[in-house]
């Protein structure tokens, strides 16, 4: 099955991280978002891959080549961001006139769900949550009293309705048929964008469209997404030494340390840990919770690390903690540099996206900091702050709003 993988978006609700880096390139356990999709794709079914890209372009196409494990790839570039059936549209000349599948690329998915969703098509993969209301609704047609899917239609979907048809919502992820080809060309929405769950409408009234559950899902918008990104595809890794580690390191459960990654005297690393080959670790650092570090990266003496990402080429002075937190390219934290990542009155801690105050949803969350962020030393750091890039501290200086 030929697969579009959409990957054209600026990813502004990820914003810092996303202001050099395409929101579907972040690297999730050493590799990038997208190639997580694409290989679940691969596993599905998929015998083609057709990106559509826009933002950060050359990045993709560097990754991918003309050939991801052994599957062809093509592209399709979408020149102005105008929606999710403009993004399709934009690879219609690279589509054969067959059924396709449609993904996300800053989506990740079980792989076999969407097995699943490829053998059931036409389909569309659904999540079933509690509150419904937020989200793009699917309307279910039930032949019988069957639990099966085999006896369920979606015969439309409805956005963000205050009373939902359904709890089973879209999941970004479709099998088209061919003659869907012919349904992209839809009228802009009320945000002035050409919406793919228009040609869904179109298809659920032409043929016989199944709901697929997706049984593992997430939809990598913001930025502690991006964190339970890499916390769901740590939990996957088994343990492997292929560094330079110390024999007076401790390291504990599923830890990965690449090639050309150094581990010093003195480090404890409570898995499940991802380190990237050219990272250095310690003396005497303590690195914990599901936890990612780039490339070139360094953590330095008595420093912790707890449940965070470390983009390339960041440093964490000695003496230092970072918890629940994610460190973009080239930041610099000083010595004694500390990041609260708990609120006192135990609520949800808050973040700006887009201008809008917004619950994470989590009870830790540490700071945000874009690329080339540094503090000074004694740097103190609030729940919630995000630090735009280049962003500076001072010395001893308290941070308790965005910076």
């Amino acid at each position: 099955m030929q697969t579009v993988i959409l990957a054209a978006g600026k990813g502004t609700r990820m914003r810092p991280l996303t202001e050099s880096t395409a929101k579907p390139m972040l690297p999730v356990v050493g590799e990038p978002i997208a190639a997580h999709t694409a290989q679940a794709a691969i596993n599905a079914g998929a015998s083609r891959l057709i990106f559509v890209i826009g933002y950060e372009a050359e990045s993709v196409k560097e990754y991918f080549g003309e050939s991801y494990q052994d599957t062809p790839v093509a592209y399709a570039t979408q020149t102005e961001q105008r929606g999710t059936a403009d993004a399709v549209r934009a690879a219609k000349a690279e589509l054969t006139e067959d059924p396709f599948v449609v993904l996300n690329g800053d989506n990740l998915y079980d792989v076999s769900s969407l097995e699943s969703l490829y053998v059931s098509a036409p389909s569309i993969g659904t999540v079933r949550v509690e509150n419904p209301s937020a989200y793009g609704v699917l309307e279910i047609t039930e032949d019988n009293e069957s639990e099966s899917d085999m006896s369920k239609r979606v015969s439309g979907v409805v956005e963000k309705p205050a009373n939902p048809p359904s709890n089973r919502i879209n999941a970004g992820a479709y099998a088209f048929p061919e003659a869907a080809r012919g349904w992209l060309d839809v009228d802009p929405s009320e945000r002035d964008e050409y919406e793919l769950t228009d040609t869904l409408q179109q298809t659920c009234e032409s043929v016989s469209v199944t709901p697929v559950d997706i049984d593992r899902w997430l939809d990598v918008g913001r930025p502690w997404e991006y964190l339970e990104a890499n916390e769901w595809k740590l939990s996957e890794c088994r343990p492997r030494f292929e560094g330079d580690v110390s024999p007076d390191a401790d390291l504990r459960g599923s830890v990965v340390v690449e090639s050309d990654a150094t581990i010093e005297p003195g480090v404890v690393i409570d898995g499940p840990v991802y380190i990237a080959s050219g990272a250095t670790i310690g003396p005497n650092a303590y690195i914990r919770g599901a936890t990612m570090i780039e490339s070139g990266a360094h953590v330095g003496h008595a420093v912790e690390i707890k449940n965070s990402v470390l983009r390339s080429e960041t440093s964490v002075g000695h003496l230092s903690y970072v918890g629940d937190s994610i460190l973009g390219c080239n930041v610099n934290f000083g010595a004694g540099t500390t990041v609260a990542n708990l609120r006192h009155d135990d609520a949800d801690i808050k973040q700006t996206v887009k201008g809008e105050r917004i619950s994470t949803g989590r009870r830790k969350f540490g700071v945000v900091c874009g690329e080339g962020v540094k503090t000074g030393i004694n740097t103190s750091l609030s729940p919630g702050v995000k630090l735009s890039c280049e962003a500076r501290t001072e010395p001893g200086e308290t941070v308790t709003r965005d910076r």
